[in-house]
């Protein structure tokens, strides 16, 4: 099974890279690797083991990163075949190889994680209502925030699984906005209520429909359909 799990990343201020600092060097990446380097098998299970020795090492690292980096860190290796955005990684049955192999693609990893949570923050902040918006004016953000999220979400890499990430990141922009956990997340399964599915690419037209659907049940008003007076800034989102 891929790690970590959908529930595990359920709260944005456990990954929020403004609240969790991160310093990295040439120093600390040589420290990481030689961490890394300690726990790689000597001989690798392969497939006759089941992989044995290459999961059991993939715990280890898990292990050691979320005990040297903090909980933020728990994507490393969230991998983009089950609906993640890591590259560098897959499983430990197929990145776990030689210890230098194994140590530099821990690195990519870690570094792919955490520069995805920057970028997806600053996001956050871009897409964000105004503090003092009107209820129609929210009403607008929040559904150009959705289609864009969700957008971003589906252009981010991920295969199976990629309307799992959708919703995560979704709940989390709107935790970012005032609301509570869980009427972020009830209010995300109401917008999009398994009109998402695994492998199906969804057309504009249902994306901004579910945008629609979340604005209007959290403000009660209708998106503005004209957009002329924010040309300005649609063209910043979509550039960005």
């Amino acid at each position: 099974m891929p790690s970590p799990s959908y529930r595990a990343m359920l709260s944005w201020d456990d990954l929020d890279p403004g609240r969790h600092p991160f310093t990295w060097d040439e120093d600390e990446e040589a420290r990481l690797c030689a961490l890394v380097r300690e726990w790689v098998p000597p001989v690798l299970s392969g497939m006759a083991g089941w992989w044995e020795g290459e999961r059991w090492c993939e715990r280890q690292v898990d292990a050691i990163i979320r005990e040297r980096y903090g909980n933020w860190a728990q994507g490393w290796n969230w991998c983009y075949r089950y609906g993640g955005v890591i590259g560098s990684w897959v499983t430990g049955a197929t990145s776990v190889t030689t210890p230098e192999e194994t140590a530099a693609r821990v690195v990519a990893a870690l570094l792919e994680w955490r520069e995805w949570l920057e970028r997806l923050a600053q996001r956050f902040a871009e897409l964000a209502p105004p503090s003092d918006a009107s209820p129609e004016d929210r009403s607008w953000h929040l559904e150009r925030a959705a289609v864009r999220l969700v957008t971003h979400a589906l252009d981010s890499g991920a295969e199976g699984g990629w309307q799992g990430q959708a919703a995560l990141v979704l709940g989390w922009f709107l935790t970012t906005t005032g609301m509570s956990q869980a009427d972020a997340a009830q209010a995300v399964e109401a917008a999009i209520g398994g009109r998402f599915e695994s492998w199906v690419t969804p057309g504009r037209s249902l994306i901004e429909s579910v945008g629609e659907d979340l604005a209007v049940a959290l403000t009660g008003h209708v998106p503005y359909q004209d957009h002329r007076e924010r040309a300005a800034l649609e063209e910043f989102h979509d550039r960005y």
